[in-house]
């Protein structure tokens, strides 16, 4: 599996302290089947120990502290704020964007209010030559209350990425969950990630239990969007054509809880 959103970088954001705890989540998101993972530390104002210029190296040395017994390429990227985007230098969103390769690049959504032109500042960044991935909008309220504003920004070519933490939420209620499995049903979801920020288990790089969670709602989906997908991305490639799931009901299945439909 490919995970495309992990803080994993230490000592910079909202991830591990230190080399040692980010060693401990590579290994267990290798542990989980993860082969690369993304290191997406926040590129946006209040992080200022973020510095683009060094992930690479940050990245290597996380790597040469991996056991050798576990296989997993930490790759450098950045969780980019939109405002942050606006400012960036041609050279700096090349740095965040996936693999440093100036194709590719993942962007907050923000946690607040939505501006009103948020999507005039989403497509400033693609006029720069990117393919947007947009991280978790799915825990957004104005997307909740408007999911045809999240489709209507699909529909313009903007991937869509859903978070592990939306899926394994234990309430029904929760309208993160929903959105998230309705963008997956619908075919508007690409990418399944983490946004791992330890071991565990809080913000856990278990990426499988996300595919196993949605294992009775769309299987084939589910693990392209953490393999054919994001290798495309990483690629900076187009993305394969997704497996259609064909015959199952709409159905949610978390580890140990009983089947509900939706």
């Amino acid at each position: 599996m490919i995970d495309l959103h992990s803080h994993v970088l230490p000592g910079i954001d909202d991830g591990p302290a230190n080399i040692d705890a980010s060693v401990d989540l590579a290994v267990a998101a290798a542990e989980a089947g993860t082969a690369v993972l993304a290191a997406t530390p926040h590129a946006r104002h209040d992080h200022p120990l973020v510095d683009l210029g060094r992930t690479a190296e940050s990245c290597a040395e996380v790597n040469e502290r991996v056991p050798a017994d576990h296989a997993i390429t930490v790759v450098p990227a950045a969780e980019v704020d939109l405002l942050w985007a606006q400012r960036a230098s041609d050279e700096e969103l090349r740095l965040a964007s996936f693999g440093q390769r100036g194709t590719d690049i993942l962007i907050e959504t923000p946690y607040g209010a939505l501006p009103d032109t948020f999507e005039e500042l989403l497509f400033k960044v693609a006029v720069r030559g990117y393919r947007l991935l947009l991280a978790h909008p799915e825990r957004n309220e104005a997307f909740q209350r408007d999911p045809a504003r999240l489709r209507e920004i699909a529909s313009r070519g903007v991937l869509i990425q859903i978070t592990l933490p939306a899926l394994l939420r234990q309430d029904r209620r929760s309208r993160s969950r929903k959105l998230a499995l309705d963008l997956v049903r619908e075919g508007i979801a690409h990418n399944l990630a983490s946004d791992a920020h330890s071991a565990g288990p809080w913000r856990s790089p278990d990426l499988r239990t996300g595919v196993d969670a949605l294992a009775e709602v769309a299987p084939a989906r589910a693990e392209w969007m953490v393999t054919d997908a994001p290798a495309a991305i990483l690629a900076g490639e187009s993305l394969p054509p997704a497996p259609v799931d064909v015959g199952r009901r709409w159905r949610l299945r978390l580890p140990g809880a009983r089947r509900r439909d939706y």
